[in-house]
């Protein structure tokens, strides 16, 4: 058995999400489902999206629409209360330093634009379809892996823009010195956020409940640490109508 939450982990955040998890243990028990006793934070992400005995993981919705949506099950979606949003979708923040003197994002088309990985929704699908509309797409692009790294590269000049999950922005704020050498230039359009997943053969509502259960009883502190407000059901194909990135000829 494998589970993980890895989506949002950061140090500050490593002991909230083990008593997230301790609670949904206790809850999957009740319920007569077994669990590993921690999670695999550290594993690669693949390897436990795709894990034959995967329990409870999360993904982000580009790697569920184009890989995984028919070799996992939705269990839900986490709420995090964001501004601008539905309950469980998400948006991102297109960042820039906060001393750079445009105002609009057609003004960094030859900028350096940083983002964690071509497969992310919030860092590179988002902007893209963000950005098409202005037709043009970034030609000067700078692969971090991870959107804090994307953040930081913009912050210390090694990039120009980047493009971040709403939640893992408000962490930045929250415990990122550097934040404020950065603002927000523009946010992207709402969609469904990063969803809860499992593998074919469980029991994916039972699953849901040990989860909503779970937030139930967290408590204050953790709940605000983790910015975590319940759990809701997205439907399969709201993800799957999520459009992926076309090329840059899509642009001319």
């Amino acid at each position: 058995m494998i589970a993980n939450l890895m989506m949002y982990q950061r140090p500050q955040l490593v002991e909230a999400h083990a008593r997230y998890w301790a609670l949904i243990r206790k809850h999957l028990a009740d319920a007569g489902m077994d669990s590993p006793e921690t999670l695999s934070q550290d594993a690669e992400e693949f390897f436990v999206w795709k894990h034959s005995d995967l329990v409870l993981s999360q993904t982000c919705g580009m790697p569920y629409r184009t890989w995984l949506h028919d070799k996992v099950q939705l269990v839900g979606t986490p709420d995090y209360g964001l501004a601008g949003c539905p309950a469980g979708y998400y948006r991102s923040a297109i960042v820039v330093r906060a001393d750079d003197a445009r105002t609009d994002v057609s003004a960094f088309k030859d900028a350096v634009f940083a983002y964690n990985q071509t497969f992310s929704q919030s860092g590179y699908a988002a902007p893209f379809w963000h950005l098409l509309p202005g037709g043009f797409w970034f030609e000067n692009r700078l692969h971090t892996e991870q959107h804090l790294e994307s953040a930081r590269a913009v912050a210390a000049g090694r990039a120009d823009i980047a493009s971040l999950d709403a939640v893992t922005w408000r962490n930045i704020e929250a415990f990122e010195p550097f934040a404020r050498d950065l603002r927000v230039l523009t946010w992207t359009e709402p969609t469904p956020g990063l969803p809860l997943i499992t593998a074919l053969g469980n029991d994916a509502n039972l699953i849901f409940e040990a989860v909503k259960g779970a937030i139930a009883e967290l408590d204050a502190q953790d709940k605000s640490l983790l910015g975590i407000r319940g759990i809701v059901k997205i439907s399969k194909q709201d993800y799957l109508n999520v459009r992926n990135p076309g090329n840059d000829s899509a642009l001319n």
